[in-house]
């Protein structure tokens, strides 16, 4: 009779150990998931501090100054006279595309896309709208062709002005200095330089 009492002993003392084991996984495994959670988390906190970081990139004001370059002829009868509105329908940056313009200024001279170095970090920059004749470096009178290597003298950007470029595009044509409401940040963006003709449109 001692003999079975004893095994039954054993045999509950067993079952209570596997209990407590059981119970220890889970805390264990309760510890991981706390563990995982707190890492999605900060995962979280990086992901959304990287967008901040592009969403004011993306929200830089671009407006410029009322200066135009020496030399610069005004439009004597411009498609949109100074005061006057009108959409944009160009997408150099964003916040632009469809925006309303007020034009600020008028100008007649050949405009150019280019391609050039930025004299700052580097980096190559290509199709850059928009430069005017009167922004280059011994421009002359007569304009440049496309593949023609020029220097800027405009600082639209940073690390644009001084910078070697090549000429893209070229077209005579009626440039306009434009004041603006960005349509995404809703910032109001004034003297911008340059906008075609061809690239806006009646309200």
């Amino acid at each position: 009779m001692n003999k079975y009492v004893l095994i039954g002993i054993l045999t509950l003392l067993t079952v209570f150990g596997l209990s407590a084991c059981g119970g220890s996984d889970e805390n264990v495994s309760d510890e991981n998931n706390g563990s995982d959670s707190h890492s999605h988390e900060e995962m979280d906190t990086v992901i959304d501090e990287e967008s901040d970081a592009h969403s004011d990139h993306e929200g830089m004001n671009h407006s410029g100054s009322s200066e135009v370059p020496e030399g610069l002829t005004e439009a004597e009868k411009p498609a949109y006279p100074v005061g006057s509105k009108a959409i944009i329908n160009a997408q150099h940056m964003a916040g632009m595309n469809g925006a309303e313009a007020e034009i600020s200024g008028a100008f007649d001279t050949t405009v150019y896309s280019v391609t050039y170095t930025s004299t700052t970090d580097g980096e190559l920059v290509k199709d850059h709208k928009w430069v005017v004749h009167e922004e280059l470096e011994n421009e002359g009178s007569a304009p440049f062709q496309p593949g023609d290597e020029v220097v800027l003298n405009a600082d639209h950007m940073d690390g644009m002005n001084g910078a070697a470029a090549v000429i893209d595009s070229a077209e005579q044509t009626t440039v306009y200095m434009v004041d603006y409401i960005d349509t995404e940040t809703e910032e109001a963006v004034t003297y911008h330089k340059w906008v075609t003709e061809g690239e806006l449109s009646s309200l």
